[in-house]
């Protein structure tokens, strides 16, 4: 074999595994965007945002979301919270919008405090914070388990 052939084949052989591991990484980078932008938290504020009535005084009815989705969502011991950050594309204009959720228990995501930046930069608030201040108390509940005692005389004897 000549110097040449060789040279072709070992660049060849470096193009193809640089294609391989250029090919995985994209896959993996992907599978998180995809993940992020079709995860249960993202549903939830895009709904949000959708329906928000402050939002579409502003922007007009909302036509679509933008493809990346940034966020940091935490999940520990079956309470979470996220953050994201969305662009929201509406009939007059475009705003990026930032929301905060968190579930307890593992319940449903809930949106805590969501806003955006208008064109003169001032942070423009999308939830009433009266409205969520008592969303997250637990409800306790009592549970009353009846006892019924099968000997016979019980009641006659213990009537008192």
């Amino acid at each position: 074999m000549t110097t040449k052939k060789i040279l072709i084949i070992t660049a060849s052989i470096v193009v193809v595994l640089g294609l391989i591991v250029l090919l995985f990484v994209g896959g993996i980078i992907g599978a998180v965007f995809y993940g992020i932008g079709n995860s249960e938290a993202t549903t939830v504020s895009q709904d949000f945002l959708r329906n928000n009535e402050r939002l579409k005084q502003d922007i007009g009815e909302v036509k679509s979301f933008g493809k990346i989705v940034t966020d940091n969502i935490n999940v520990r011991n079956g309470d979470g919270t996220a953050e994201l950050s969305i662009k929201v594309n509406g009939e007059r204009k475009t705003v990026n919008a930032s929301v905060e959720l968190m579930y307890r228990s593992g319940r449903q995501w809930r949106v805590t405090a969501a806003s955006y930046q208008n064109e003169a930069g001032q942070t423009i608030d999308l939830l009433n914070p009266y409205e969520s201040r008592n969303r997250f108390f637990v409800k306790q509940t009592v549970s009353l388990r009846w006892v019924v005692n099968t000997q016979p005389g019980w009641l006659a004897t213990n009537a008192n």
